[in-house]
């Protein structure tokens, strides 16, 4: 018997997938057992946040809210997800009959994309029904933890490149759906463009590329190729020029060409010493504004060494879609609060060894110093920090009453994202610019009643 997925169409011109599968078992587990003590329909806060960043990382970057509270909004089970629920037993009838009419009617709060994170901090919290917000626990989780570690390898590697375009070209190196949202997150991380087409539709992000060797290797010449893609494309485009000699074809790319080419790609070899003697051998050939694409392999490290040479820009592929050995945030998501038997709110937390958690609703806000420099990350337990007047609060509203607010998704929310990434670079002490390893590097108070 064949996979039925179920799609939901969306204002974006492209079906998102229906959500409610991209779940755990235990989830519903929970559930049933939950309907049947009569606690599921208590009042409840989640909250999804890192214990610690990835080893030696000084920050991280939130990133996949938009993509998750569209996922939200499609977080429904419909006639082929409930037979099959029935038909393997996995729930009683009683939740059957809840899922079939779920819909997420909650609110939801949380630091906006692009925002900077540390140990500890609120990024998103949820406030339900128990019974509505356990089952967001996965789904949250996988698009949180995946996002932001690419989105904060990739604000690494914006660093790194010190104001050079960075470009995304990851999507052979990752499961297809994880191109695309890498490719997002990358985005909002300050990267100039990407290679993956569904990432452009999908989100109105700007899309690049221009030829592999192969598409040398298939023509008799490298000139019948270069012959090829320029005048099919135009003489600005970029040439591959090491699928041979690379000095070679530089010269052949010139020649055809003319001081209007684009741009070299070079994509092995020693990248330093070898964009250095193209660079003088395009000067001496007339071609001062043809730039030089350096690939293969980079990270931030590697990006890092290439700041002497003159590189125009950068296309990061494995390293980027990976994490640059940081494949996840580490994110948890914990019941914090929830009701009693008389609606009133009690503080829960988890007390077991290395995985404790602090109970409460959170507020949190970053303290900032007279220059507007980032001194603290604080979170109040259940009430808002006391700001000294030039603080910035970090929560914004993403759903109320099971609402999309707007602005946080689509292209417009990339965007945004985008901008907030920007700014919260900028507000960062200058000890996020080092890649060396280090401690986090604000630290996160807790202010409790």
């Amino acid at each position: 018997m064949g996979t039925r997925v179920t799609f939901v169409s969306t204002s974006a011109g492209w079906e998102h997938p229906r959500t409610s599968f991209y779940t755990d078992h235990y989830e519903l587990t929970m559930l049933q057992a939950s309907l049947h003590s009569g606690a599921a329909h208590r009042k409840s806060v989640f909250e999804a946040f890192a214990r610690r960043l990835p080893d030696g990382r000084r920050y991280g970057i939130v990133a996949g809210t938009g993509r998750l509270l569209e996922g939200i909004a499609n977080f429904r089970f419909g006639d082929a997800e409930l037979e099959f629920l029935k038909r393997t037993n996995v729930v009683n009838a009683q939740t059957l009959e809840y899922l079939a009419s779920y819909r997420f009617s909650g609110d939801i709060w949380g630091y906006p994309e692009g925002e900077a994170y540390f140990p500890n901090s609120p990024i998103l919290i949820v406030e339900a029904t128990f019974a509505e917000a356990c089952m967001l626990e996965t789904y949250l989780l996988s698009v949180l933890n995946h996002d932001s570690a690419i989105a904060s390898a990739a604000s690494r590697m914006v660093t790194a490149a010190g104001g050079r375009p960075c470009i995304e070209m990851g999507s052979r190196r990752t499961h297809e759906e994880a191109a695309t949202a890498s490719a997002r997150a990358a985005i909002i991380a300050g990267f100039d463009s990407t290679s993956n087409l569904e990432a452009g539709i999908r989100y109105g992000i700007k899309t690049v590329g221009t030829a592999a060797h192969s598409f040398t290797l298939l023509h008799d010449t490298e000139r019948d190729a270069f012959e090829a893609q320029i005048a099919s494309l135009g003489d600005h485009t970029s040439l591959l020029v090491d699928t041979y000699d690379v000095e070679a074809a530089v010269r052949t790319a010139v020649d055809l060409a003319g001081p209007r080419l684009g741009a070299v790609r070079l994509d092995s070899g020693d990248l330093v010493a070898q964009a250095q003697w193209v660079r003088r051998l395009l000067d001496d050939l007339g071609n001062e504004n043809t730039k030089i694409v350096v690939t293969s392999d980079l990270d931030e490290y590697a990006i890092a060494a290439l700041q002497s040479a003159p590189v125009d820009s950068y296309g990061v592929g494995t390293s980027l879609v990976t994490g640059s050995g940081a494949p996840t945030a580490s994110m948890v998501y914990k019941l914090v609060s929830r009701t009693d038997d008389d609606g009133t709110f009690v503080s829960v937390a988890k007390a077991a060894k290395n995985k404790a958690s602090v109970g409460g609703r959170k507020y949190a806000l970053r303290k900032l110093n007279e220059r507007g420099i980032a001194t603290a990350e604080v979170v109040g337990v259940g009430r808002r920090p006391e700001d000294d007047g030039n603080d910035r609060p970090l929560l914004q509203q993403f759903m109320k009453n099971g609402e999309l607010l707007p602005g946080w998704t689509g292209h417009e929310g990339v965007l945004r994202a985008r901008r907030r990434h920007a700014d919260s670079m900028a507000e960062l002490p200058p000890v996020v610019n080092r890649l060396q390893r280090g401690e986090a590097a604000i630290p996160t108070l807790y202010e409790e009643n």
